[in-house]
């Protein structure tokens, strides 16, 4: 008992030291961001015009998303797919500027996002391609502010077992990124709307990619997501049945809580929260891009997952990934969970991160 407490103590001590080492955080002030809203299916322009009924706007329009949900992550696939050859370049976004940069260039899939946002950077998707022989492919979406060289040492490893490999980065990441932005905030912050529009745009994205994987005669796919790669990687699979294994390498119900809870989003809730707004309402903001709102649509699919989750995690607290893993139970999901005795950042750390990518690449080989 006492050395347990001891390991506790002292693996929150270095999770939160991990937390807190970027200095590079903005706080933001709370924002409808109805202007993201007008272009959605389901919306088309209308939205309300004054400001108090913004709120009760968005309530029932996340209702309505539920509902017809997949109207809202229905896209037209793009026509201008292409492989380039480009040096690999950091794309920092704070601590992880120190990581060195391998040498060389890599090969590259590009096309245009079925999404438009006032940022041409952030509309021309990007995936590092790493091609193996045979008809087995994942797709594997980093964390946020994952800079751009994140879990590409995935790709070598998965393609010795005949496995390819297309690391995505997602909407407002290392090359994706505004320059008048530090950090891939965007993705997520107090602005409602426009965290959403991120999360759709990712999920039409992922689609896109499974589109192009097709045309590689890679007829087995799954998907990997990490943080909030996993959250999109749950709302993609729940709406495309070729995303047949899963992995969801830490995993949450609502999209607020983990925002409204969580060490690393500390600022994001500071600004929302000084705003006047609470975790019950925000809940209901974002509910359409949250998983819970959809595990009866993921069941109906026969989908194998991989739920990886740690037990010192400061950012997805650990209660939010057993009520993940018992909302799987309960709808019988052929199911494997994996407790990593580390927190949320340290996951990324040495051991936790050579145990935790021998999970992942375990079960795809063995899955997919």
């Amino acid at each position: 008992m006492i050395l347990r407490n001891l390991y506790e103590k002292w693996m929150y001590a270095w999770e939160t030291r991990l937390t807190t080492r970027d200095t590079n955080r903005v706080v933001r002030p709370l924002e409808w961001g109805m202007e993201w809203a007008r272009g959605w299916p389901l919306v088309n322009g209308d939205c309300p015009s004054q400001t108090e009924k913004y709120e009760s706007y968005m309530h029932e329009l996340n209702d309505r998303i539920v509902a017809h949900s997949d109207e809202f992550f229905s896209y037209t696939t793009p026509s201008d797919f292409r492989l380039e050859k480009r040096k690999i370049e950091l794309f920092p976004t704070g601590s992880n500027a120190a990581e060195s940069i391998p040498e060389g260039h890599g090969t590259f899939l590009r096309f245009t996002s079925p999404v438009r946002t006032p940022h041409p950077e952030n509309d021309l998707v990007n995936g590092r391609w790493f091609p193996a022989d045979g008809g087995r492919a994942v797709i594997v979406l980093p964390h946020w502010n994952a800079n751009g060289i994140a879990y590409n040492a995935l790709g070598p490893v998965l393609n010795r077992f005949g496995i390819s490999m297309l690391r995505l980065s997602k909407p407002y990441h290392d090359i994706r990124r505004p320059a008048e932005i530090a950090r891939s905030d965007y993705a997520v912050s107090p602005n409602i709307c426009r965290t959403i529009d991120a999360t759709r745009q990712a999920i039409l994205d992922i689609r896109c990619c499974v589109d192009w994987l097709e045309t590689q005669d890679k007829n087995s796919i799954g998907i990997i997501g990490t943080s909030l790669g996993s959250c999109y990687a749950f709302l993609a699979a729940a709406h495309e049945p070729r995303l047949k294994v899963n992995v969801f390498n830490h995993a949450s119900t609502y999209f607020a809580d983990v925002v409204w809870t969580g060490q690393s989003t500390r600022h994001v809730r500071e600004g929302l929260e000084r705003d006047g707004m609470t975790l019950e309402r925000l809940r209901q903001a974002w509910l359409a891009i949250s998983p819970m709102a959809y595990f009866d649509k993921f069941a109906r699919l026969s989908k194998k997952v991989l739920m990886i989750y740690a037990k010192y995690d400061l950012t997805f607290l650990p209660e939010f990934s057993r009520q993940v893993q018992a909302e799987f139970e309960h709808r019988g999901t052929d199911l494997k969970t994996v407790v990593l005795p580390c927190g949320h950042y340290t996951t990324g750390e040495a051991p936790f991160k050579y145990i935790d990518g021998y999970q992942m690449v375990r079960f795809l080989v063995k899955k997919l």
